[in-house]
């Protein structure tokens, strides 16, 4: 397999990783974009075997991390309106949090991404973990039809400092349930049990208010595939627990920015 068909092969995960950072489809699939560009200039960047995937989020960490907004510069930060912070800042700690906990990255592996050592990983892993702490808790509701996931995620979130306010398994039962209590954010599998959709549930919700929306399914790969709107946060079954805490703590970090453009289509 060519260095072009590894690259092929691994985009759907940058592509994962860079709207966890950022918050959107848009937003993070222009720094993917930027990324690729890079690589069509320099095909060298990439290197074969099993250091592909590495070598295509070194990139990208890169150019990412180019910007001072993004990075550590915390003054440069502080000086910008509050709703560009809100959408463009992710220290380190963070980045470090998702390489190891959503994309499954070795601690070494990260370290290469970062541009640092195996130390200073542990410590950004540490920093993000009293953030995650700290952060406020919010009510979630759980779209999920099949009882034993939805029992997972509902003792999960709790154990989390979040409060779950119902588990629906169909798209009627999380209309119903909304009126009842608005969420927080929402955690919604695709396919529910009456052959409804999670995403016919949760566009029918974003049209009376804005929540921010984690979906779960089997299949990832197909809602990744840039041909239609996409949902900013995804999370493939079955899932790890640091997973699901990881890709929370993103989307309740984006909360204010969330915006009805970004709604996704069945």
């Amino acid at each position: 397999m060519s260095a072009a068909q590894l690259v092929v092969q691994f985009l759907p995960y940058l592509r994962r990783y860079a709207r966890a950072l950022t918050g959107s489809q848009a937003a993070g699939d222009a720094y993917v974009a930027a990324t690729l560009e890079t690589l069509v200039s320099d095909p060298g960047m990439i290197g074969g075997g099993a250091n592909v995937k590495v070598a295509l989020f070194t990139i990208f960490t890169r150019i990412w991390n180019s910007l001072a907004v993004n990075g550590e510069n915390e003054q440069v930060a502080r000086d910008l309106p509050a709703e560009i912070r809100l959408g463009q800042i992710t220290p380190l700690p963070r980045q470090a949090f998702l390489l190891s906990s959503l994309e499954g990255f070795t601690e070494e592996e990260a370290a290469t991404i970062l541009d640092t050592d195996v130390d200073r990983v542990r410590q950004l892993v540490d920093e993000a973990g009293r953030e995650l702490a700290a952060d406020i808790a919010t009510d979630i509701m759980i779209i999920e039809d099949e009882p034993l996931i939805a029992m997972d995620l509902e003792s999960l979130v709790e154990g989390l400092g979040h409060k779950v306010t119902g588990v629906a398994r169909t798209r009627s039962e999380a209309l119903t349930l909304a009126e009842k209590k608005r969420p927080g954010l929402i955690l919604a599998d695709i396919q529910l049990a009456d052959g409804s959709s999670g995403l016919d549930a949760v566009n029918d919700l974003l049209e009376t208010f804005e929540v921010p929306v984690i979906f779960i399914t089997a299949y990832p790969e197909r809602f990744l595939t840039g041909e239609r709107p996409e949902p900013a946060f995804l999370i493939a079954k079955p899932f790890q627990p640091a997973h699901v805490s990881a890709v929370i703590s993103q989307a309740l970090f984006f909360q204010q920015s969330a915006r009805r453009s970004d709604r996704v289509t069945a």
